[in-house]
């Protein structure tokens, strides 16, 4: 007996096509044109966001699935700046998320060989933090070798995707294992979970370790579940809605019975999507209220901090950094007070405003890998941008960010260093001053 196929409308099939009615709250005002990415790069309309919602009401209407609406969709970063410039609230997050998904099951076919084969890769990776780690050791090679100048520019001549990989590669630095349990400095005040990520957990280990100390100074009881996995997010923002479903239950149910009240994210797009579990899992009978449970307790590391009164004695640190909103956090989770209001908790620290600070800097999950043309333009801004503001340092909240942003700016060479918003709190903390600091990112 043949499965039945869903019922066609036009260009989606029934399992939560975008909806009618978050389209029609568009009214084509065009508040979102200079916010988007893509139409500030090409100025062509159906690379807006107001283009793209007028593809997918043709879709609702009867227009069949097309290589232009799937063209533009994959063109999107899915940066969500459009969401915070809009005056009507049109939902485009929702929008963009339900119509890849119809893209990855109706629409494959109007990619390329080479686009699906790489998409193919880029989710039998890099969602796999055991994969990743069998690379470590071939990269580490690699570097110390200094191959890199003999195979860049080969790269750059036989694919902007691989060229994109080995230049945006950070350094291998030795794994820096999370106890399962850190116990909180002095009273504990609060016990929270903490998720390790996948990229993170892999190629910046201090990132997570920082996380644990600074938490735990500051009063939390730190639960690291030690065999967690992907949280969905590289997944789910691609549309691969299954995956990323199958991820989120994992996660679900690692920390089920772990007796935490608040759950860490260090990385924005994980805990972006972490915090759309309860929307994700709805239709789930046995996960849709455990969702909802585990999104409610979600938290930016910035929110946690925000949240607990500063207890842990911060030291001076005279130097000046340039704070970089990621947009997941940013635009997506609505988190733009609590990171400023942490770095501000530190005695000498100077924060200047980053140009443009609402644009992407080019890194969008999986974007710049697919699209590395658009990305590096993107990233190149956001490096000249980055550099004006004068600052010794970069700070953000995302690992993909520091990723993108650091290659532009070495391409720019640009002198500036990058870093995770906790590892400039954790300098503070223990001490550390700005040679020290810095001279860990060299």
């Amino acid at each position: 007996m043949t499965e039945a196929k869903p019922d066609v409308l036009g260009a989606f099939d029934e399992h939560h096509p975008p909806a009618r009615e978050l389209v029609d709250d568009c009214v084509h005002c065009g508040f979102c044109l200079p916010a988007c990415p893509t139409y500030s790069l090409w100025g062509e309309e159906m690379d807006s966001p107001r283009g793209r919602i007028y593809l997918m009401k043709e879709g609702l209407e009867g227009e069949p699935m097309s290589s232009s609406l799937v063209q533009h969709v994959d063109a999107c970063l899915g940066c969500m700046a459009c969401v915070t410039a809009c005056p009507s609230g049109v939902q485009y997050d929702k929008l963009v998320e339900a119509t890849r998904q119809q893209v990855e099951r109706r629409g494959a076919e109007h990619r390329t060989r080479g686009q699906r084969l790489l998409r193919s890769v880029i989710f039998a990776l890099f969602p796999r933090p055991e994969r990743l780690r069998l690379i470590r050791p071939l990269l580490a090679l690699y570097q110390r070798a200094g191959l890199s100048r003999l195979v860049r520019p080969v790269l750059a001549r036989l694919s902007p995707t691989l060229a994109t990989m080995e230049a945006i590669a950070p350094p291998v630095v030795p794994r820096i294992p999370v106890p399962a349990l850190v116990p909180a400095t002095g009273t504990k005040r609060m016990t929270v979970g903490m998720l390790l990520g996948c990229v993170q957990r892999e190629f910046y280990p201090g990132v997570n370790a920082a996380t644990a100390r600074v938490l735990a100074a500051e009063g939390c009881e730190v639960v690291v579940p030690p065999d967690q996995g992907c949280c969905g997010a590289l997944s789910v923002h691609a549309g691969r809605e299954a995956e990323g479903l199958d991820y989120a239950r994992a996660l679900i149910d690692t920390f089920s019975g772990a007796g935490v009240e608040r759950i860490v994210a260090n990385s924005a797009g994980c805990g972006s999507t972490m915090k759309d579990y309860a929307d994700l899992l709805a239709d789930d009978p046995e996960y849709a209220e455990r969702a909802a449970t585990f999104a409610a307790k979600t938290r930016d590391i910035s929110e946690v901090l925000a949240e607990l009164e500063p207890v842990a004695p911060r030291h001076p640190l005279p130097m000046t950094v340039a704070y970089h909103d990621a947009c997941h956090l940013r635009h997506a989770q609505g988190v733009k007070a609590q990171p400023r209001a942490v770095l501000a908790t530190i005695p000498g620290l100077v924060v200047k405003e980053i140009a443009e600070g609402d644009m992407c800097c080019g890194s969008a999950g999986i974007y710049n890998l697919t699209n590395p043309e658009p990305a590096r333009e993107l990233g190149d801004r956001k490096a000249a941008n980055v550099a004006a503001t004068g600052a010794e340092l970069l700070v953000t909240s995302n690992p993909g960010c520091l990723l993108q942003i650091t290659d532009a700016l070495e391409r720019q060479g640009r002198q500036m260093r990058c870093a995770h918003m906790v590892l400039v709190l954790d300098a503070s903390l223990r001490g550390v001053g700005p040679a020290e600091l810095l001279g860990a990112f060299a």
